[in-house]
């Protein structure tokens, strides 16, 4: 018999058992020309949690900073968000994000799953404002909390 996952030692009801945990995590990505925004959920998949934006520079330094987040969050599915028109229609960058979505899965060897995005940095920039953040403050997080709405509203529709 092959094990997946980490061999932990738990206490349960107080007798100490080594368990087989299996806690992989979801990663979703915002991607952009100049950024990616990353969240990563919790090890039981309820909360989406950001992580620091990931500055662009080219496709393989793009993977590398991507697998090594895969690697640290023992990720095992990574989410994208996949920009449509309001009417739902496919637009000229959610084609290129089914082009990024289908190379990073070969490259990474992990299922990507494409995630309607509407409204997310929208939604991303009215909580920061009301946060209280300036519009520098904002620019830095938006990309990272739209991520983590991408990430949520995945979550969130796996239990409903």
């Amino acid at each position: 018999m092959e094990l997946k996952g980490n061999l932990r030692t738990v206490i349960i009801a107080g007798v100490t058992c080594d368990v087989l945990c299996n806690f992989m995590r979801i990663m979703a990505l915002d991607v952009g020309q100049k950024n990616i925004g990353v969240a990563v959920s919790d090890a039981l998949l309820l909360t989406a949690n950001g992580r620091p934006t990931l500055k662009r520079t080219s496709w393989e330094a793009d993977v590398r900073q991507l697998r090594r987040l895969v690697e640290e969050n023992e990720v095992d599915t990574i989410v994208v968000g996949k920009p449509l028109h309001m009417g739902g229609q496919e637009s000229p960058q959610s084609q290129r994000m089914k082009r990024f979505a289908m190379k990073l899965s070969k490259t990474l060897g992990l299922p990507v799953i494409l995630w309607d995005e509407r409204l997310t940095s929208f939604e991303a920039e009215q909580q920061l404002e009301e946060a209280g953040l300036n519009w520098r403050e904002r620019k830095k997080h938006v990309d990272k909390v739209a991520a983590m709405l991408i990430l949520q509203e995945y979550l969130d529709s796996r239990t409903r």
